[in-house]
């Protein structure tokens, strides 16, 4: 059986090997054993299930937990010649009947459905009579209570399996798993805990960084400009906050959609299929994006305020750099970001888990605040304590140099004293720039010896370093309907002259990659393909393949057949038209 899987992982996928834990996850279900498979995203967890369904008699059952991800990976299967469909809300009932006579009578290899249909007692018989050899549990931490997002209805899937006499095999995949969940998913399904697969949580080609105290707009703005014809997205935690960064990329003349939750369905689509088609370059949105989003191309991730804990940022900003292609994770933090969060966290429909998403929650705050390997700190955060320094993120490259702040810091702490400790940071920055704001004057703040001893300074970059001495507990928030600081320990050292403080200067943006003229011209060609199929660029060939092409510069099909990604079925879709296009460029640059 493993000797047909390697066959079709080249026939049909162009890849000439399985990755690492890709060949043990098959073996075991050859074998029937319940496996679980815990891969980084991008890590290639779909390929453990899709070869298998391929190999073996009958219909494998994927049950997956978004409608965005159903779609793309049925498109790319059928773009390889792999029979395959989904059922889920956006099908009306005339198609689900057509796709389920079509399971029935043996012409669908891979079916996903999602969780939900399992409480449907006339979906089940069905499925009946159907020979099922496996059942794939994608995003299985949804399966888990103490998973950071829990489906209930992921709970049904035990007594799905109870439908087929034949006992199908159980393959649970997830990304984002702590110890904990894993256990749990393990009792659920029915795992023995030797048959787990665990390739760790490391993902070499991102580049994770923490920037704190600087002003983000002007950064996010500084980035995209620079990286304009990359991919990427910028998460916020707020509606509000995604509508105006949204809308500042616009005004900058940046390609953007947005999606939230307060937004129509159809405008969420559109935005949405605007992305996947490389129409727009960034999607600015709240974590309601992306779970699912199959889009391989993607070059970064900002979190333009603090995720609400590690795994939810894992797994959101593990959407960059799926291709396995050099891609940037930067988180922008901001103290009051935590009140946000603390906030949401509140909101929650059942009490007794915001105890546990408190703890989680200062987990990420941990993490933004740490000097050591930020890949590092993830990895063992997620159980797996032997990893070493990744040598290549923002804390192991911070070469920036620091420079004594210990003056203005005390000229600040002075300020918050003489106020009373009972204004927030707007009001100190601009006591301290000596603004003639009617609020400064009406409390008699231009009295105070500490009023414009920064005035060399703009109200944004005193703000700023505000920022910077909160992250570092020299000031503090005192939260309320109006947050304020007020001068902790930490600071009254400072004041007494028992702490130097060094602050390093600001992270400057760069450009991620430089890519290679011919590369831009194949992307040219994807699209134009793309849109003919109706599918994504991404479906048609990853931009790693397209960099491939660009250093192999096959002559014909035989060579075409030798670049990464590419099966026979998309040599006879597609290898004329990039071959032709290879050729009249190397034929003028030449």
């Amino acid at each position: 059986m493993l000797e047909s899987a390697k066959k079709l992982l080249k026939s049909h996928f162009g890849y000439e090997s399985f990755r690492i834990g890709q060949e043990q996850a098959i073996t075991q279900v050859f074998e029937g054993h319940n496996s679980i498979c815990v891969m980084p995203t991008g890590g290639g967890k779909s390929m453990c299930y899709q070869i298998p369904a391929l190999v073996m008699e009958g219909t494998t059952i994927v049950v997956s937990p978004l409608i965005s991800l159903m779609k793309d990976q049925v498109d790319a299967l059928l773009a390889a010649g792999i029979p395959a469909a989904y059922i889920n809300s956006s099908l009306d009932f005339d198609e689900v009947r057509e796709t389920l006579m079509d399971v029935q009578r043996g012409a669908i290899k891979l079916l996903y459905i999602a969780p939900e249909r399992l409480d449907s007692e006339m979906f089940l018989n069905e499925l009946q009579g159907v020979h099922v050899p496996l059942i794939a549990v994608d995003e299985a931490h949804c399966i888990s209570q103490w998973g950071h997002d829990f489906r209930p209805s992921y709970r049904l899937i035990s007594r799905m399996t109870e439908l087929f006499p034949n006992n199908p095999t159980v393959l649970a995949l997830t990304a984002t798993a702590t110890p904990q969940v894993r256990e749990d998913i393990c009792r659920i399904l029915n795992i023995e805990e030797e048959h787990t697969i665990m390739t760790g949580f490391e993902r070499a080609n991102l580049t994770f960084s923490v920037i704190r105290g600087q002003d983000r707009e002007r950064f996010v703005k500084e980035y995209v400009e620079k990286n304009e014809k990359e991919a990427g997205i910028i998460y916020a935690a707020t509606r509000k906050t995604v509508d105006s960064v949204y809308e500042m990329l616009i005004k900058k003349g940046i390609k953007a959609a947005k999606y939230h939750a307060g937004m129509p369905d159809n405008e969420r689509k559109i935005g949405q299929e605007r992305f996947l088609n490389d129409e727009v370059t960034v999607m600015v949105a709240t974590n309601a994006f992306g779970m699912g989003i199959d889009k391989s191309n993607i070059r970064f991730v900002i979190h333009y305020q603090l995720p609400k804990n590690m795994e939810s940022y894992y797994q959101e900003a593990g959407r960059a750099g799926r291709d396995g292609l050099p891609s940037e994770c930067i988180v922008l933090y901001a103290s009051q970001d935590v009140q946000t969060q603390r906030f949401l966290i509140d909101q929650a429909q059942d009490p007794s888990r915001i105890p546990g998403e408190l703890v989680k929650l200062q987990g990420m705050v941990d993490y933004c605040h740490t000097e050591n390997c930020l890949q590092q700190f993830i990895i063992h955060y997620f159980g797996d304590t032997a990893a070493e320094p990744c040598g290549h993120c923002g804390s192991c490259l911070d070469d920036r140099e620091s420079m004594d702040v210990t003056k203005d810091v005390q000229m600040v702490l002075s300020c918050v004293i003489r106020m009373g400790q009972k204004f927030g940071k707007a009001m100190t920055a601009q006591v301290l720039t000596g603004s003639r704001n009617k609020k400064v004057l009406d409390f008699g703040f231009d009295k105070l010896s500490t009023y414009g001893i920064l005035k060399h300074q703009n109200a944004k970059e005193v703000s700023n370093l505000i920022e910077f001495m909160i992250s570092q507990e020299l000031l503090a928030v005192e939260q309320g309907s109006f947050p304020t600081i007020y001068v902790p320990d930490g600071g009254r050292d400072v004041l007494l002259g028992k702490r130097q403080v060094l602050r390093k200067g600001a992270v400057v943006t760069k450009k991620i990659s430089s890519n290679d003229p011919l590369f831009e011209e194949l992307r040219v060609v994807r699209k134009k393909l793309a849109d003919e199929a109706g599918v994504p660029p991404f479906v048609i060939f990853s931009d790693k393949a397209l960099q491939d092409m660009v250093a192999r510069r096959p002559k014909n099909e035989v060579e075409f057949l030798e670049v990464n990604g590419v099966g026979a079925n998309k040599l006879e879709k597609y290898g004329q038209a990039f071959l032709q296009a290879i050729h009249s460029f190397d034929a003028i640059n030449n």
